[in-house]
């Protein structure tokens, strides 16, 4: 019987094969709570799942919402095929 390593993300009990991955994923959860608590401390009476939603969105696209700011917003605008799955 093969022993096969797995790592666990407490944030939300998702299971990876791969410790990067997980890495990745718990660093990308933390950007989104980050940015739902930001986005908390400046508008008023937002619902509390349209405020995590709004946070894990802009967490997962964070490399296209870093280039909209950087000059190129329409990026914003184009499908996303990996977070539409």
């Amino acid at each position: 019987m093969a022993v096969v390593a797995m790592w666990l993300c407490d944030r939300d009990d998702s299971m990876f094969s791969d410790k990067k991955a997980a890495e990745e994923h718990d660093k990308m959860l933390e950007l989104a709570e980050n940015i739902s608590a930001l986005i908390e401390q400046h508008v008023e009476d937002i619902d509390e799942n349209a405020l995590e939603e709004i946070g894990l969105v802009l967490a997962r696209r964070r490399e296209v919402l870093a280039k909209a700011c950087k000059g190129k917003p329409e990026l914003l605008l184009e499908p996303d095929e990996e977070f539409d799955e």
